[in-house]
């Protein structure tokens, strides 16, 4: 099979993988149509991107050939992150001792906190009929419920944005060139004060116990097997980098969609029971988070094409979650679909942890947005700049009528 290396020049601005830049990221959906016409796609420079839900679903339910360990994704961790990095068996045992943290019925007890975090993000502005929804909402509210969680200040809120961004985004910040050496000297400073900040938090929790995520770390067991302060390091490293731009994210984008889109708002908006299932479908329509990275142990080949030991696989979720062949209408936004086997957030052993977290959140500020705040859009003449590979928006201005 070709790969862009063989392509003529003239060809390359043919080839749908051209466009992953910021006009991509805000309309993905036709790139992914055209990838699908090749399902398992060599590309130099980004590896083997995969585009058919099911090739994904083959390469998802077989972490003992495409591994998201340490070789799939560089972000200057000093250890595995759990429990995505973790293969089986040693993942098992980790999942069973956090999954229970992390379950619906926990997630739902939080909802009358983060009901007030949302309600005072919203006072801030309610009385101004405009926003920036990113930088007063979409970034400030998933940081504040994480702080939540963790038993530590909101006044901690910048500390965590600036961790964050460093791990994610240290070409932005910086400035330079996302693998240059200034870069990842920024990356690695910021890793090493993610382990250093949370260390100290941990000996004060050592100390005297709290009702927070921390405390219940440091005391979970299963089968007799406790996490050791390594494990909890890891686990929160990739929490603090999975949990924050993900959820910003998505805001992101299903604001931004019910924005621009009054008729599928105004359902929300006349019948709030609707919010869960419109998020499902928001989540698989606009897929905040597009791709996911595994590396391949061993070679081997999906859909007929050759898969070499050490390539690196891009897994292209909203290109699964937009395929025709697995989702009826696919290119349709419907609040009543009934069958809804979405993966934006990932598939097999390694979905996410956090997502009912996620989904709580996302449930509690749609309902208490659009309580108060029914009507809204993008400012007139902004065009709204996505950034690729998670679709957030680094600036979303938005006028806004309220609820008498």
């Amino acid at each position: 099979m070709d790969t862009v290396a063989d392509v003529p020049t003239e060809e390359l601005d043919e080839n749908p993988l051209a466009g992953m830049d910021p006009e991509m990221a805000a309309n993905p959906q036709p790139v992914f149509k055209a990838m699908r016409e090749c399902p398992v796609m060599p590309v130099e420079g980004m590896g083997v991107l995969l585009s058919t839900k099911a090739v994904i679903d083959e390469a998802l339910r077989h972490p003992e050939i495409f591994t998201s360990n340490m070789t799939a994704v560089d972000l200057k961790n000093a250890r595995p992150l759990i429990p995505l990095q973790i293969d089986p068996p040693d993942q098992k045992k980790y999942r069973k001792l956090l999954d229970p943290i992390f379950a619906p019925r926990k997630m739902a007890a939080m909802e009358d906190e983060v009901a007030r975090l949302v309600n005072r993000l919203i006072d801030g502005f309610i009385d101004q009929g405009e926003v920036d929804f990113s930088a007063q909402f979409s970034v400030p509210f998933p940081s504040q419920v994480f702080l939540t969680l963790l038993g530590l200040p909101l006044d901690e809120l910048e500390r965590f944005l600036t961790m964050k961004d460093g791990i994610i985004r240290p070409d932005h910040v910086t400035g330079k060139p996302y693998g240059t050496a200034p870069v990842q000297a920024y990356q690695q400073q910021v890793a090493d004060s993610i382990y250093d900040y949370f260390n100290t938090v941990l000996d004060e929790r050592e100390l005297e116990r709290r009702d927070d995520l921390l405390s219940h770390f440091l005391d979970a067991e299963v089968e007799g097997h406790k996490l050791t302060r390594e494990d909890i390091l890891d686990v929160c490293f990739l929490f603090l980098i999975a949990g924050l731009d993900t959820v910003t994210a998505t805001l992101d984008c299903m604001f931004s969609f019910l924005a621009q889109h009054p008729e599928h708002r105004q359902q929300l908006v006349d019948d709030p029971s609707l919010i869960p299932s419109a998020i499902e479908e928001l989540l698989r329509w606009e897929t905040p988070v597009m791709g996911v990275a595994r590396a391949a142990l061993v070679d081997t080949e999906l859909d007929g094409c050759p898969i070499a030991q050490g390539d690196q696989v891009m897994i292209m979720l909203g290109s699964a979650n937009t395929d025709e062949a697995e989702f009826p209408d696919a290119d349709v936004v419907r609040f009543d679909r009934e069958v809804n086997r979405h993966i934006a957030f990932g598939g097999g052993i390694h979905r996410c942890l956090g997502s009912h977290l996620a989904r709580m959140e996302l449930r509690v500020a749609l309902r208490e947005w659009h309580r108060r705040i029914p009507e809204y859009s993008v400012e007139p003449e902004h065009t709204l700049v996505y950034t690729p590979a998670i679709r957030s928006i680094e600036h979303f201005p938005m006028r806004f009528v309220a609820a008498p």
